[in-house]
């Protein structure tokens, strides 16, 4: 296993951490699966643990909390708040009203007094960027996070929440969240410039493409993964996107066979080539999914398959651009970017 330090925390962390989304009713997972699949990434160097409070409505945080329990110190613990978690209006968002308590029932279901890093899942509009890292501050400051973050923020975001913390002396976000896979490459354009130029660290999240990049997704082949079966858009070869992406995974699986390596360890190889990659969250279900998966933690690609990588998908390209979550709300809602 590899480390890489986490922005400019001095905090070391695993090249792969273990993303805890498909613990419980998502991922279908007991909680002896569950416990088995952090004993084994913890085993195989796995510091960094990464859930949310929306996994299956707490359930993932719950069982996180059960399968660490006795050596929390060992773990870089992270958790994320802010999409909706009932149908009450103010049960979601960034504001300090919800983040404090949020944050509460996130430590009370792991059972811990505090976590490592606490990240706002998805930039909420509504709320101004004093407000909410006024709130984090303070809940920094009552040593209940050691450091929090912010998860698939627009480059933009990203700029105008430092400033506003150097403007209100407050403490500011050292972590972003993004979605990056050889297939997604849109942050290389905006994101990553950012987050390099203010020295935040960075986890990425979907670097096999929601399945697209583990070998089970081929030309000629029915597709059968966990996620096609609720998701089937994603993976209909009639729409364009996806006819794009079966057509670069073809080409890819082929720069995997000459380099003598799985697609799994190609698709996590070329996301933590990138300079400005800490750590890539991987999100198995099963023990074959982690032991496939861990298999890529020691993964470097050469230029050269980095060069053929390039050719196939054009650096800062988005194959499945209308997948992209950091998209401006005013792109998505016409009223507004209307008078």
């Amino acid at each position: 296993m590899q480390y890489r330090t986490l922005g400019r925390t001095g905090v070391q962390v695993s090249s792969l951490a273990l993303g805890a989304m498909n613990f419980g009713r998502i991922g279908r997972t007991t909680q002896d699966e569950a416990t088995a699949l952090v004993d084994a990434a913890l085993e195989a160097g796995i510091n960094l643990i990464d859930t949310a409070d929306m996994y299956g409505r707490g359930e993932s945080e719950e069982m996180v909390g059960k399968a660490i329990a006795g050596r929390r110190e060992d773990i870089v613990l992270a958790t994320k708040a802010s999409m909706p978690m009932s149908d009450e209006l103010n049960h979601q968002g960034a504001s300090r009203r919800w983040l404090v308590t949020a944050l509460d029932d996130s430590l009370r279901r792991l059972g811990v007094d505090h976590v490592d890093l606490f990240q706002i899942h998805r930039w909420d509009p509504r709320t101004a960027d004093e407000e909410t890292l006024s709130a984090l501050t303070d809940l920094q400051r009552a040593g209940k996070i050691r450091y929090f973050g912010s998860s698939t923020f627009p480059a933009y975001r990203i700029v105008q929440a430092q400033w506003a913390a150097r403007e209100q002396r407050l403490s500011r976000y050292v972590t972003e969240q993004p979605s990056y896979s050889i297939l997604q490459r849109g942050i290389e354009t905006h994101v990553l410039p950012v987050t390099q130029e203010y020295g935040l660290g960075v986890l990425v999240w979907s670097p096999l493409a929601s399945g697209w990049l583990t070998g089970a997704v081929r030309e000629g082949r029915e597709i059968t993964t966990s996620r096609s079966a609720f998701m089937p858009e994603l993976f209909d070869t009639s729409l364009p996107a996806n006819r794009a992406r079966l057509d670069a995974v073809e080409r890819l699986a082929g720069v995997a066979d000459q380099a003598g390596l799985t697609m799994i360890q190609l698709a996590l190889g070329f996301v933590t080539a990138h300079p400005g990659v800490s750590s890539a969250l991987i999100g198995p279900r099963t023990p074959d999914h982690l032991t496939a998966q861990l298999a890529a933690a020691d993964t470097v690609l050469s230029a050269d398959v980095l060069d053929a990588i390039d050719a196939i998908v054009a650096p800062g390209t988005d194959l499945a651009p209308h997948e992209k979550h950091d998209t401006p709300p005013a792109l998505l809602d016409p009223s507004l970017r209307r008078r």
